[in-house]
């Protein structure tokens, strides 16, 4: 259980921060900009979820969703060591990755096949979803820099969850839609 008496601290006034492994870390590190990219996605998503609340099915799967990206923040924050540390770290497991990929084979299942790429746009669920889904591209490439850089390691899982949320985002944008029949279409060339 987390605790939080104080909310301020001032231990941060100096531009750096601790990891969960109480490691001090700078609040530019590739490291914190990762996990402060997924908080920017949940973030994105508590937004979304206010235009999805009437479809009790589909806010379900995006709070289930924002509680996993709590756990990945905790990934996150936690970097893997050589030592075992004190504690269980939190980390990401494929079976997360799985559920997102039978959301996804789900929510698409009721659609027709695209037949151009869609615009950000439509109903206010779908274009508050994609929003939410271009933030989780970019946190996705702040953890892959991560993961990229020498001397860091990041689950395969996490990279894989990042991914597949995206993904899923994309689709739940183009259900919100009306199932896609709502969608607004890219027409390349259309305003020249």
């Amino acid at each position: 259980m987390v605790t939080l008496n104080r909310i301020y601290t001032r231990t941060g006034d100096d531009g750096s921060t601790r990891l969960a492994t109480g490691a001090p870390v700078s609040k530019a590190s590739l490291r914190v900009e990762a996990y402060g990219g997924v908080d920017e996605t949940n973030a994105c998503l508590g937004v979304a979820r206010q235009y999805t609340a009437q479809d009790l099915q589909l806010d379900a799967m995006l709070e289930r969703i924002q509680n996993d990206l709590f756990d990945l923040g905790a990934d996150l924050a936690t970097p893997e060591q050589h030592e075992k540390p004190a504690w269980e770290p939190l980390r990401i497991v494929e079976s997360q990755v799985d559920r997102l990929e039978q959301e996804i084979d789900r929510l698409n299942g009721e659609m027709g096949a695209l037949t151009s790429f869609v615009l950000p746009a439509g109903s206010p669920a779908s274009a508050a979803l994609h929003v939410a889904r271009t933030v989780c591209r970019r946190a996705e490439r702040a953890v892959v820099q991560l993961a990229e850089t020498e001397g860091e390691i990041v689950g395969q899982p996490a990279l894989k969850y990042l991914n597949r949320l995206s993904d899923l985002l994309f689709v739940a944008a183009r259900w919100t839609n009306d199932k896609g029949a709502g969608d607004v279409l890219w027409k390349p060339g259309a305003t020249r």
